[in-house]
């Protein structure tokens, strides 16, 4: 990369996320027939997460050149360090890392765009792998990443896809100054319909409120009404469910009382076999004893 499209890329990955593709485009067309349109046109817009991170770099260079130093020095220390020393340096890591996603998210508040929690973590993990990974630190401190990073600081880290080229690793993207607020203009010359226009406009937000509390509140009726009928269905179904648990614990007593009285059923049974065996045996000796005596 060129030096005069590193001074190019500087320039518009230093933009607003949303101005990015229209300068780039203006850019790459102003220079139609050089060999740098082409090249302009294809630098890549960069996501939201490294577009945090470019921000961060320039508006914040301190703070970002104090986590790539710490974690130049932590590399260097890992070696001859314990393993409780190590836990306490990565504790330390995250906390210096967090501290720093936080302070990236307010800046990127500052100009207007928020960070949701998921690209507050693809923040902190490019952080991360600037500390853990050499090569990551050079493409941080470019301020050119198209794509947020991730390393564990075991191999190598692809980086062709995560910078707008491979030759911003050995950039540095300089710092910028805070752009102060604007200050009111004390001549503009007031409206004089601008009270009766403003009335009129809260006068519309009045109603379109009033309308959309009525609204909410029909709806919040109505949920309540279903929400009451649930209820007193949830109690019926309740009372019918005890009333059958009732009324199958009078059944299991029952099939306990009918259980045992066939246990006493069986007995009886048991005896008077016995009883009828016995007296079949006393029968038949009788008749063999009078066969004997011939009668």
């Amino acid at each position: 990369m060129s030096d005069d499209l590193l001074s190019i890329a500087d320039e518009l990955y230093a933009l607003g996320l949303g101005d990015f593709t229209p300068a780039r485009d203006a850019k790459a067309k102003e220079l139609k027939g050089t060999e740098l349109a082409p090249r302009v046109k294809a630098l890549r817009k960069p996501s939201l997460a490294a577009w945090v991170v470019n921000l961060l770099v320039r508006h914040e260079t301190e703070q970002v050149e104090q986590v790539l130093t710490v974690g130049a020095a932590l590399r260097a220390a890992q070696a001859s360090m314990s393993g409780d020393e190590l836990r306490a340096l990565t504790r330390q890591r995250r906390q210096l890392t967090a501290a720093i996603t936080t302070r990236a998210r307010a800046l990127a508040r500052e100009h207007g765009q928020k960070v949701t929690e998921a690209v507050a973590d693809q923040v902190e993990a490019t952080l991360t792998a600037s500390m853990v990974d050499e090569a990551c630190a050079a493409a941080v401190r470019s301020g050119l990443l198209v794509a947020a990073l991730s390393a564990t600081g075991v191999g190598e880290v692809e980086l062709d896809k995560a910078v707008a080229a491979p030759e911003a690793l050995g950039y540095t993207a300089p710092a910028r100054e805070a752009v102060a607020p604007a200050k009111p203009d004390l001549h503009v010359v007031r409206d004089p319909d601008q009270d009766d226009k403003a009335r009129a406009a809260a006068k519309e937000a009045l109603d379109s409120a009033e309308e959309a509390l009525g609204e909410a509140t029909e709806a919040l009726e109505a949920a309540a009404a279903e929400l009451a009928e649930l209820e007193a269905r949830s109690m019926q179904i309740q009372a019918e469910i005890d009333e059958l648990k009732r009324k199958i614990a009078e059944l299991e007593e029952t099939a306990d009382e009918v259980d045992d009285a066939i246990g006493d059923a069986e007995d009886v049974r048991d005896e008077a076999r016995e009883t009828v065996t016995e007296a079949t045996r006393e029968r038949d000796a009788a008749a063999t004893r009078l066969d004997r005596l011939g009668g």
